[in-house]
């Protein structure tokens, strides 16, 4: 868990040291703007912006019951940032792994793509799919609604 929050901690203390001597520097209003900037970005690095995780396999039970697809990710992951934001309020029909929190999601995903940790890795009816186009993965949540 504690590996997820790295990038967002690291982004808010760097945006934090630079409005710090902007604020010093006698410009409070680059410094406001630019805190505000880095703490987008922490946000959108945070695993706040993605449905809660759940381990590999309660994912797997649950796809094979329902049929949803199956997205393994990693906080700061841009590619995985971009799927859950083009997914937008369908990304919570899929079951989400993180794979920084779950050893067995992880093996899913160095299995899939020959021994690399490449996320997204979505998996739909047992066969994994790597980055994904999101337009994609809409359309295969679709089917199985």
């Amino acid at each position: 868990m504690t590996r997820a929050w790295i990038l967002p901690v690291l982004l808010l203390l760097c945006g934090s040291l630079v409005a710090t001597r902007l604020i010093f520097s006698g410009s409070p209003g680059a410094a406001a703007a630019l805190l505000l900037v880095f703490a987008l970005l922490a946000g959108a690095n945070s695993p706040l912006v993605f449905p809660t995780s759940i381990d590999a396999p309660e994912a797997q039970r649950r796809s094979l019951a329902d049929g949803r697809p199956v997205v393994y990710w990693r906080p700061g992951c841009a590619y995985c940032l971009r799927l859950r934001i083009r997914l937008g309020s369908r990304a919570r029909r899929l079951h989400w792994v993180n794979i920084w929190r779950d050893p067995a999601g992880a093996a899913v995903v160095r299995a899939a793509n020959d021994g690399n940790e490449t996320v997204p890795t979505v998996v739909v009816a047992g066969r994994p799919h790597t980055n994904p186009d999101p337009a994609w993965v809409r359309e295969q949540l679709s089917r199985h609604m």
